[in-house]
């Protein structure tokens, strides 16, 4: 009909981007994760980690990260990892450890009793450091710590055992 816009060009586009934006709401952009420092002597070893992650942490695929070149992240809501970071503020020498395949793992007291908490672990005894934040949703936490020992034995060194 002459005189009368094309809607449907615009209409798609509109449709598009709305379609994006559901999409990007729904965990498919990049993960953020901050910035932080990481030890000239771990840039190797972190490096070598992140080559060697799986691509697949309790059973959530891998994504996309923005931010420090020291992370890498899986789920929708995102299971996050940093390599490279210092030993926990509430960690000392009478801590408790949890250990899967190998590697030692320190998550908080009160973290362990409270099922509703996101998981923050970090490993104790290897350098580098790993820590891992786990989303309550996916609790217990003890498939990322599954998933993830292989390439953090393989790629950090053991210092010591937790006792």
């Amino acid at each position: 009909m002459p005189g009368r816009p094309h809607l449907r060009p615009a209409l798609g586009l509109a449709l598009a981007a709305l379609l994006a934006s559901l999409l990007s709401a729904c965990g498919n952009g990049a993960v953020e994760i901050d910035r932080f420092k990481v030890t000239a002597a771990g840039h190797e070893s972190c490096q070598a980690l992140l080559d060697a992650l799986p691509t697949r942490v309790a059973d959530q695929h891998r994504r996309r990260t923005s931010g420090s070149t020291f992370g890498a992240a899986w789920g929708s809501k995102p299971i996050v990892l940093r390599c490279g970071v210092g030993k926990p503020a509430d960690y000392d020498k009478f801590s408790g450890c949890q250990t899967a395949n190998g590697v030692d793992w320190f998550v908080p007291d009160a973290i362990m009793e409270d099922q509703d908490a996101d998981v923050v672990m970090t490993t104790i005894g290897r350098s580098p450091a790993v820590e891992v934040r786990v989303p309550s949703s996916y609790r217990p936490a003890t498939a990322p710590m599954v998933d993830l020992a292989k390439a953090i034995k393989a790629h950090t060194r053991e210092i010591s055992p937790c006792s």
